[in-house]
């Protein structure tokens, strides 16, 4: 069977093109993160994210370093958006997340850009930090689907997301790739800026998985629909690991697809922090390796 994703359906029945209007109009008192800025962005006013009306763009092209499901042996086609809903000291993507960088670019061209990354192979067009400028990219996806577009679209997002958001894309994306960064709200007010994530994350991760479902992959193993989570494992237990794997087994699914990630670096401002101003340890990895198969989560990306 021969995937088509989901947001042809709406384009059809003329539910995309309704969608893309009503995400335009949320940015005339922007409440599209759970930041709520209730700036008019459509103006030109700014909130948090440091993004107004356009959209930033770092950068784009096959990527080959995502997970094995997305990155196949054409690559991921991916798109990095400048700025960010969260402050995280540890930032490894700094430079693009903490500063509006690369160039301002109109919906129509975000939408030729989708269409060059499928017609140079990509198997999906996959969002990275998406949430801020959701609004544009569901206009650009309208667009592109019109002149051809059908590859499914990821989400790949930090996990900061409004509710009310996600409940607009139901049915526009087929692939949602969010972090689970911590369990504790004191820890994630201190690093990221935000007390309520894990509240808010868990919220998000189960309307989720509530729209796609455990990950779906086709005969040659190229992930066309589903959920998969990122865990980075901090140091000093930070993340509080075992919480969130205990969230992802049992309020989830046992067969979630999971990358339990061990590539934390001192990055950003993490120097300024005696705490985070470290690489983890192997030991520190692989006890959360071994919670997560403790708990029946098999799924894993990398172990």
């Amino acid at each position: 069977m021969i995937f088509q994703p989901t947001y042809l359906d709406l384009l059809l029945s003329g539910d995309l093109k309704k969608r893309a209007a009503d995400f335009q109009r949320r940015l005339k008192a922007c409440d599209l993160c759970p930041r709520d800025c209730g700036v008019n962005r459509v103006e030109g006013e700014i909130g948090f994210c440091g993004v107004g009306n356009q959209v930033w763009v770092n950068s784009y092209g096959l990527h080959f370093g995502e997970e094995d499901p997305l990155r196949g042996w054409q690559g991921s086609g991916t798109i990095f958006f400048s700025g960010c809903n969260l402050s995280c000291l540890y930032c490894q993507n700094a430079e693009i997340s903490q500063k509006v960088s690369g160039s301002e670019i109109s919906v129509e061209v975000l939408a030729n850009v989708m269409l060059e990354l499928e017609n140079r192979g990509a198997h999906n067009i996959n969002l990275v930090s998406p949430t801020h400028v959701i609004a544009q990219i569901i206009k650009a996806i309208y667009i592109a689907a019109q002149r051809g577009l059908k590859l499914p679209i990821v989400y790949n997002t930090g996990g900061y997301d409004s509710i009310h958001t996600l409940k607009m894309l139901d049915g526009i994306i087929d692939i949602y790739m969010p972090d689970m960064k911590y369990s504790e709200p004191e820890i994630s007010g201190r690093l990221s800026g935000v007390p309520d994530y894990p509240s808010v994350n868990q919220i998000a991760v189960k309307e989720m998985f509530r729209q796609v479902g455990n990950l779906v992959m086709s005969t040659q193993g190229i992930a066309e629909r589903g959920l998969l989570v990122r865990h980075l494992v901090l140091p000093g237990g930070l993340a509080g690991s075992k919480t969130v794997l205990e969230f992802i087994a049992k309020e989830i699914s046992r067969n979630t697809y999971l990358n339990i990630m061990d590539q934390y670096r001192p990055a950003y401002l993490a120097g300024r922090h005696s705490e985070i101003n470290r690489r983890i340890t192997s030991d520190e990895y692989q006890v959360v390796v071994k919670e997560a198969l403790r708990l029946g989560l098999n799924r894993l990306d990398k172990c």
